[in-house]
């Protein structure tokens, strides 16, 4: 059994192994990463062979910890990276050039319908029925998008949302309020077979799933990283957040919001929870807190856009595609079923 685990901004992990008995065994571990000294190796690989197969990640990263010696320097991977990269091969996970990657990024759609949309594009991905696919979103009308769990009266000023042409909707993952005007925000989606994400946490799982736009940030001037767990950042602020849901159908929704160019003060007039978080900071102005890509390259959004395409496509491969005329009727079906419901919207009043 082979697996691989690119450690989000470090090294790579690569580990082959056999199952005897229900044993791990001929294990070796290799890799870019740096480790003193050498016969730390050794000292992992022993610690590794002869695991129950069936043991957690937190279980074998545990025993390769133990193992190692007081003086050992591990550069670029962990303990932990090496018990996931374990867990990843006794699960046969699949990496991203196992799969021929789709890429969208056409119509702007009300937000209601890009929560609708979010649903059956993981659906079809999970049933085998389109490939997995990196969706870039258009706007055409400013919204609000509520995390699955939160509550609508808590987050949101209603009445300046619909002073503004704020529309309100919740989608099915969780996670914090997206702010959202045209041309403001740069949101892409990722459907995906959870074999690519077999033996991560879901920790690992987001910085794994976003680190190709952090290539893409970091290309273009921005020194952007990852903060656990599901924050892009940059020494001048916070860039944006990530959110993602494992669908029952076998695939796994991860979609992240970026801004661009966006108002702060209007959004602390629409979000009720802003104006907490500014009150903690001691913060006066909320263009303080989120620090936009527009400020930080100068580019254009569809500049910023077309590089994260191609950083995108250059890693992983990606074939042009659309939302087909049957995924569209389904997606507005479940506005009406669902999405554009009051029921849904304030499930959490």
């Amino acid at each position: 059994m082979h697996g691989e685990f690119k450690v989000p901004g470090g090294k790579l992990v690569v580990v082959d192994l056999e199952v005897e008995n229900g044993a791990i065994a001929h294990f070796k571990l290799a890799g870019d990463f740096f480790l003193e000294p050498d016969s730390a190796l050794a000292d992992i690989e022993a610690a590794v062979n002869g695991l129950p197969a069936a043991s957690e990640a937190k279980a074998i990263a545990a025993a390769v910890q133990s193992s190692l010696p007081a003086e050992v320097i591990l550069l670029g991977f962990s303990a932990d990276s090496v018990a996931t990269t374990v867990r990843r091969a006794l699960s046969k996970a699949a990496s991203w050039t196992d799969y021929d990657w789709q890429l969208i990024h056409g119509a702007a759609y009300p937000p209601v319908l890009q929560m609708a949309l979010d649903q059956v594009l993981s659906e079809e991905v999970g049933a085998g029925r389109r490939k997995p696919t990196l969706r870039i979103w258009e706007w055409n009308q400013p919204g609000v998008v509520l995390g699955s769990f939160q509550s609508v009266k808590n987050e949101v000023d209603m009445e300046n949302a619909e002073k503004y042409g704020f529309q309100v909707v919740r989608r099915v993952s969780g996670g914090g309020a997206m702010f959202m005007e045209a041309g403001s925000v740069i949101t892409y989606s990722i459907y995906a077979p959870l074999d690519l994400v077999q033996g991560m946490s879901f920790a690992d799982s987001y910085a794994f799933l976003d680190e190709w736009v952090i290539t893409a940030l970091k290309s273009l001037g921005i020194d952007a990283s990852y903060v656990p767990l599901n924050d892009i950042t940059s020494p001048t602020g916070k860039i944006g957040g990530a959110a993602q849901k494992r669908l029952g159908t076998g695939a796994v929704l991860h979609h992240v919001t970026m801004s661009y160019d966006m108002d702060g003060d209007r959004m602390v007039e629409v979000l009720r929870i802003g104006r907490d978080k500014m009150s903690d900071k001691g913060t006066k102005s909320a263009n303080k807190r989120v620090d936009p890509l527009k400020s930080q390259t100068g580019l254009s959004r569809a500049a910023i856009i077309e590089r994260m395409e191609a950083t995108f496509t250059g890693l992983y491969g990606s074939t042009p595609s659309e939302v087909t005329p049957e995924e569209l009727a389904h997606a507005e079906k479940l506005v009406d079923e669902k999405f554009g419901t009051d029921e849904w919207l304030y499930r959490v009043p």
